[in-house]
């Protein structure tokens, strides 16, 4: 599934939310006019630039759980790395705030914080191990991240790539896939069976990871149709914490994979 936070169920989901019976034309509608929300309401509704600014937010957010996190993973005298053992506790507690956010948009305005906290403190503690294996790696997959981003919106405003069921569709299928070929590996491996042969750094592995990166990158597209139509269709003013939310849990998941794919291309 393309990313959980944004997709057209969600989207149906957190709007009967807001607006119950929306689906049933109003008078308005079957008279042939256009039922626009009041003045009021209008102004309180959710805007693309209040998300991105929100989405700004997020970042600065990660940033700052990022420097703790930084700190806390070390390397020994005998140049092994250290990462806390209580630093997965924050993988934990991300994930569980980013399915109560999924399910409860409207605590998106405090949820979406929380998360951004914890991802950022343990992608602080991770990019310290790669950057104590490979200097300047994270100043790399950082640079990317931001770069893939802005590149992606930009073909998104301009027009470039436009969003249809087709595309939506081979997204969400690809997405769909890369998440099952992480859990058949996950499991195997708790069985002692080394499956995850995309960590290799092989021509399949780096293939496998530059796919799953721009898999990764498709999924910001999404991630702006969703966006849009929200503002469209006059979501609330929290909608705009839920975008962010949405983008930033994309964002995590492809600066992970530009970190490991930069790591098979060094090694």
């Amino acid at each position: 599934m393309a990313n959980p936070a944004l997709t057209d169920k969600r989207f149906e989901a957190v709007r009967e939310e807001w607006e119950p019976g929306y689906a049933a034309p109003d008078a308005a509608m079957q008279s042939g006019g256009d039922a626009l929300p009041p003045k009021t309401a209008r102004a309180q509704a959710m805007t693309a630039n209040g998300t991105f600014a929100k989405t700004f937010v997020l970042f600065l957010i990660v940033l700052a759980g990022g420097a703790f996190g930084w700190q806390q993973t070390t390397a020994s005298p005998a140049n092994q790395i250290q990462i806390p053992g209580w630093i997965w506790l924050f993988v934990l507690v991300g994930f569980g705030l980013a399915m109560v956010c999924i399910f409860k948009p409207t605590a998106s305005p405090f949820l979406a914080p929380l998360y951004a906290i914890a991802e950022g403190v343990f992608l602080g503690a991770i990019s310290k191990a790669f950057e104590l294996q490979w200097n300047g790696i994270v100043f790399q997959a950082v640079l990317a991240t931001i770069g893939v981003f802005f590149a992606t919106l930009a073909l998104y405003v301009f027009g470039a790539v436009k969003v249809t069921k087709k595309f939506q569709m081979v997204v969400i299928g690809a997405t769909f896939g890369i998440m099952v070929m992480y859990l058949f590996g996950l499991l195997l491996s708790l069985f002692g069976v080394d499956m995850i042969f995309w960590n290799n750094p092989t021509p399949l592995g780096i293939g496998i990871s530059v796919v799953i990166c721009v898999v990764a990158s498709l999924n910001l597209f999404l991630d702006y149709e969703f966006i849009r139509q929200a503002s469209i269709q006059g979501a609330p003013k929290y909608m705009e914490w839920y975008g962010a939310f949405g983008i930033m849990v994309t964002l995590v998941w492809l600066y992970l994979e530009i970190l490991r794919l930069l790591s098979l291309l060094r090694r």
